[in-house]
């Protein structure tokens, strides 16, 4: 059964209660009337392409469906890549922000507005840097979901809490909501501003976990609006994971027909 959290239009809104955290948000809205705010746009921020192994999804589909499903802003964020965001970039840049799903030495992290690729592998002080370098934002991405291969420890978290933007607060592929509201209490603890996302690998669940966002065109206009921003999310039902079985094993006999002489 999908989980649908209350959510209210943001042209309705001035005092935001986030449902997600559990905690009232006053908006400074002085300059944001109720005219101007139906402008606000909804991003996704957390979706892969054909770039991560676990996926199918080209730049091109990704692109298209977005326009097609009302997603005004896009993070690509494959698995420990940029190579489909940057295509997904050229595209429709108005549209795209270049980002990556970065497999550390423990958990995952988050890049937006990236242009230079991170590796896998290193320590999380070692990738935030990197992230730093290029003026990316950076959250954490679901940082108590066990179910996952790279896997956060509550040390981990503490120590680079000060050096993150953000937490992913819901995240659309958990199993279960607690994952995402231990999230969201640890992201309330450390006064840090909260993100969600799909994690989408296929088409479908592209929105399931969206925010409704002021206008912003660069990393310093994203963090501004993301303190107003406001979430519509649900999870996904668990067979989506079997897309990304799907798509591991579509590539695994492709390379294996490729391989053959």
């Amino acid at each position: 059964m999908l989980y649908q959290y209350p959510f209210s239009p943001p042209w309705l809104c001035t005092r935001v209660k986030n449902h997600l955290i559990g905690f009232t948000q006053t908006a400074i809205l002085d300059d944001m009337n109720a005219k101007n705010t139906r402008l606000w746009l909804r991003v996704e921020l957390h979706v892969h392409t054909a770039a991560s192994t676990d996926s199918l999804v080209s730049p091109q589909k990704l692109v298209e469906y977005c326009q097609q499903i009302g997603i005004d802003r896009v993070a690509v964020t494959d698995h420990n890549s940029i190579e489909g965001a940057l295509k997904a970039y050229a595209l429709a840049p108005e549209r795209v922000i270049v980002g990556e799903e970065i497999e550390t030495t423990q958990g995952e992290l988050l890049g937006y507005f990236m242009t230079e690729h991170v590796p896998p592998g290193l320590e999380p002080m070692e990738a935030i840097h990197r992230l730093r370098a290029q003026g990316a934002v950076i959250s954490v991405a679901h940082p108590f979901d066990r179910v996952r291969g790279a896997q956060w420890t509550a040390e981990g978290l503490l120590s680079i809490a000060s050096h993150v933007d953000a937490i992913e607060v819901f995240n659309a592929r958990c199993l279960g909501n607690h994952p995402n509201q231990q999230a969201a209490n640890f992201a309330r603890a450390q006064a840090l501003l909260t993100t969600v996302g799909s994690d989408a690998h296929s088409l479908v669940e592209i929105g399931q976990a969206s925010l409704y966002m002021p206008p912003f065109e660069d990393a310093r206009g994203f963090i501004s609006a993301l303190q107003y921003a406001l979430p519509r999310n649900r999870l996904s039902p668990a067979y989506v994971h079997l897309f990304s079985t799907y798509a591991k094993l579509v590539k695994r006999l492709r390379k294996g027909k490729t391989a053959q002489p």
